[in-house]
């Protein structure tokens, strides 16, 4: 008989937290970005309990992001043409996605961020990771402000 992870919660106890997914910070303009959905299943709680082989790499890596945004980062200044910087792309990528695939979204960032291309808006792509409200971390929550809404930002039906 397996013995429960005493760091999942138990099925009262997700219930009655509120869960935010990486997914409620993508919202139109206007909304809050982070507002927590639905409670979770337990299959969905289950696969956010990432083991050490899964984890490690991935926390090694946002170390040494963080390590590059706090030193190196800061002598540049504000260089990159698109937002999130590479440097906070790469952060929230690795932090949703893992070492594997957040690396080679990052590598992939990294590649496009050069003077031939127009720079812009470049989020990282959803994921499946949930956080109990108030515990997402931070790089998230700078990714994605709250976005209000002006004149300019309304579609018109004569917009294609």
């Amino acid at each position: 008989m397996t013995r429960p992870n005493p760091q999942e919660p138990t099925e009262p106890e997700a219930a009655a937290t509120r869960w935010v997914r990486h997914s409620d910070y993508y919202v139109a303009i206007g909304e809050q970005p982070g507002t927590p959905g639905p409670t979770p299943s337990s299959e969905e709680l289950r696969r956010q309990r990432w083991g050490w082989l899964r984890s490690g790499p991935s926390a090694v890596l946002a170390a040494l992001l963080k390590l590059y945004r706090r030193l190196i980062s800061p002598l540049y200044g504000q260089v990159c043409g698109f937002y999130p910087s590479c440097s906070a792309y790469g952060l929230e990528a690795v932090t949703v996605h893992g070492a594997l695939r957040g690396g080679a979204l990052t590598v992939w960032r990294v590649l496009r961020c050069n003077p031939f291309t127009g720079g812009g808006v470049d989020h990282v792509p959803q994921g499946a990771r949930i956080w109990p409200q108030g515990s997402a971390p931070t790089i998230i929550e700078t990714n994605h402000p709250p976005i209000p809404p002006d004149d300019d930002c309304v579609m018109t039906t004569d917009d294609p």
